[in-house]
Parts: C-alpha cells; structure tokens; sequence
C-alpha cells in the first residue's frame, strides 16, 4: 500500500485525503515520532498506510502547517542542465554525466514557508526531489529504486548574484541561503507513481506560468542520478537529490524574484508548494551587478 510521509509540527504523520495520523501515536511506539527516522522505515510505512481505513485520524490537515518533511538531510545534491530545454536557454551544452552540486542542508525549509531573498536577483527553480530510504553504496542501476523512499516537490531558490559573482560560477553557496530549499508537502511512495515518473511540473510566480514541462524529460533519471551519486560517495537514508529544472527560469529573461511575490510550484501526484518572497537584509554582493547579467542586459 503507498504512503504519503509528512512533517506536522516536527513530528512524522500519515496522511491520507483530508486527515493526518501521528505515526507514534497511532502505532503505540513502534514507529518513530522523527521524521528523518521513519524515513527508514520503508515497509513499516507502507504497512501502516495499509491500514488507515480503520484508523481514527488525529486531526485535519486544513488544521495544522505542514513542515518540510525530510528536515534534517545528511546530504543535499542538486543537479544543473538536466533538461534540454534548461540547458539550451542557458546557452550550455548537454552535460555527459550528471553536473552535481551540493545544497547545504541548512536551506530546507518548508512547503509554505517564506523565501528569505537578500538581493534583487534571486530567481526559481521547481524540481523534482528524490528521497533516499535505503542506505548504500556503489548501487547497481536496477537496484536502484530499491533504494528510494520517495518523491516530493522542491524549489531550488537560486540567489544569480552569488552564482554569478565570478568565474567560473560556483552553485552551492547561491542555491543554499536560508529557506532556499523549500521541499514537501509529503514524501510520496513510488508504487503511487506511474514507472516512468513521469508528473506535469508547473512553476507560477504570482499566477502567471513561468515553467511548464514533464519529469519525464529529464536526461539523467532517478535510476540514473542515484546509481551515479552512490559510486562517488555512500547514500544515507534521508538524503535528497533535487534533480534539476525544466526551461522558463526567471534568469533566462533577466525576470528575478520581488518583495511579496508567491511562487507556486506543482507536481502532478506530488503536491504544492506555496512560497511567498520576502525581501530581507543585504548580502555582501547584493549591489554588485555581475558581469554576466550586464553582458545578457546588452544582448536583449
């Protein structure tokens, strides 16, 4: 039986419709109240899912927010380019292997919080976001599902002026400012999925379509970046593997993100994210236009 894995006020819960269910509660101790732990869990969750139909809920979910639900991952990894038409508006070419870069664990928030912005070019990505359940290494490529808890909905928030701020750019430190990495609202199984995981993505900023394409397009899939990443460093159970974002980001038109602005990101089978921008305090570079933007501004 699937399940749908959340974070209510820090503590892991199954959800099912209109309703969560605590999972220490409701199983009497035998799982976990930590999220991060009953990600470990995998077949006690899909058990326990199984038997909600006789379960008395613990609340609604209109009643309570939801936090992320994977909030403390070991390992953050993010993929770029990993969609041709990402690559092409980036004028980049087709990567070969997988560009991996780390989001630090400290920029997951949410799947309705706030987006802390500290410059006037921070911009959306909405992604796909793989949960490890398993832990291995060096996993063969048709294992490596097995080692999947589950799929949520992310946003990699990408502040362009610490991208871009020399060359070559660097990602991590850009993609990883608090609240940049709001993911949720639930962990979903992936026998609720259809196999080639292929889900409509939709990015809208304040109701106007900004992305608009399928997970199925992606060119290293979830088999794929997990196999990959586990014969470089071992996977542990609750990591997260943002796996790259479709055409239509906002760098691509010089559209960068405003005080107050909402961006909403969907994911057919997923969920919704709903992340309202909050203009901030500066960074450091926050009013130095980088070259790259000046040299785009001029081609337009």
């Amino acid at each position: 039986m699937s399940f749908n894995l959340a974070n209510v006020g820090g503590r892991a819960a199954l959800v099912k419709g209109e309703h969560y269910y605590d999972l220490e509660s409701w199983s009497d101790g035998v799982l976990t109240s930590d999220p991060m732990l009953a990600l470990g869990t995998i077949e006690k969750l899909h058990e326990m899912s199984a038997a909600l139909e006789d379960a008395s809920p613990t609340g609604k979910l209109a009643d309570v927010r939801l936090d992320a639900p994977v909030p403390r991952p070991p390992q953050c990894f993010g993929i770029g380019l990993n969609y041709r038409n990402h690559a092409a508006e980036s004028n980049m070419p087709i990567p070969s292997v997988p560009l991996t870069f780390t989001k630090f664990p400290a920029s997951i928030s949410g799947p309705n919080d706030d987006v802390q912005m500290r410059s006037d070019f921070v911009d959306y990505e909405g992604e796909l976001v793989v949960v490890i359940g398993k832990a291995g290494k060096d996993i063969a490529l048709a294992n490596a599902l097995d080692h999947v808890a589950g799929l949520c909905v992310g946003q990699d928030f990408s502040d362009r002026a610490v991208q871009f701020a020399s060359q070559p750019p660097q990602f991590s430190l850009g993609k990883s400012f608090e609240t940049f990495s709001p993911i949720g609202p639930y962990v979903v199984s992936l026998d609720e999925l259809p196999e080639d995981f292929a889900l409509r993505l939709t990015t809208d900023v304040n109701g106007e379509a900004r992305q608009n394409d399928s997970t199925g397009d992606l060119i290293f899939d979830i088999p794929g970046l997990v196999s990959y990443l586990s014969n470089i460093l071992p996977l542990q159970v609750g990591d997260v593997i943002f796996t790259g974002t479709p055409g239509g980001v906002g760098v691509a038109k010089m559209k960068f993100l405003a005080d107050g602005d909402m961006v909403t990101t969907a994911i057919e089978g997923l969920g919704t994210l709903h992340n309202r921008c909050v203009r901030a305090s500066d960074h450091p570079n926050a009013d130095k236009i980088p070259e790259f933007f000046k040299k785009a501004k001029d081609k337009k």
